[in-house]
């Protein structure tokens, strides 16, 4: 099995709008927007090229090369966005398809942002995670990144969510 990360452009739109879609559509509970907003007057081409053409961002997607069954679908997608201080990259919209969850395509993605970061020059990688989501929690812990206490958006159960960083080397 070979997992592909493919770096997109705002052309590429429509293969993240439908990622996107699903994605929103299947963990609503992962996400701080809503199928909702993305569908109806959100869904426009416009808006998804904007998304894809963020100044010093890039997003990604994962396909798989070689896997019985899942050969050449897009399975996860991932981004990084300049963060809210300077040197610091935003981990944002990870998700990975229920069916190819467990293969390593989490980690591949995180691995993609980071080297975007680091190459971007940042110093570090920060992202927010809904606190009741065990298994991005999990992934983001095994991928170097700690809970740094402060607290991010209150959640639809009206939690907050973690704030979680990793320090990059140059």
């Amino acid at each position: 099995m070979t997992v592909r990360i493919q770096a997109l452009t705002p052309d590429e739109w429509p293969l993240w709008r439908e990622l996107r879609l699903r994605a929103l559509e299947e963990a609503p509970y992962a996400f701080g927007s809503t199928l909702a907003e993305w569908t109806g007057d959100g869904d426009r081409e416009a808006r998804w090229r904007a998304r894809l053409n963020v100044p010093g961002s890039r997003s990604f997607l994962a396909v798989f090369d070689r896997l019985d069954g899942l050969d050449g679908q897009y399975v996860g997608m991932a981004g990084g966005l300049p963060g809210a201080t300077d040197n610091v990259v935003e981990l944002v919209s990870c998700w990975v398809a229920p069916e190819a969850r467990g293969r390593g395509v989490g980690d591949a993605l995180l691995l993609a942002v980071e080297d975007f970061a680091r190459a971007s020059g940042a110093a570090t990688l920060e992202l927010a995670v809904y606190q009741d989501n065990a298994p991005a929690i999990a992934l983001y812990g095994r991928n170097g990144l700690v809970d740094t206490g402060l607290r991010g958006d209150v959640a639809p159960d009206g939690h907050r969510e973690l704030v979680l960083r990793k320090r990059l080397d140059r």
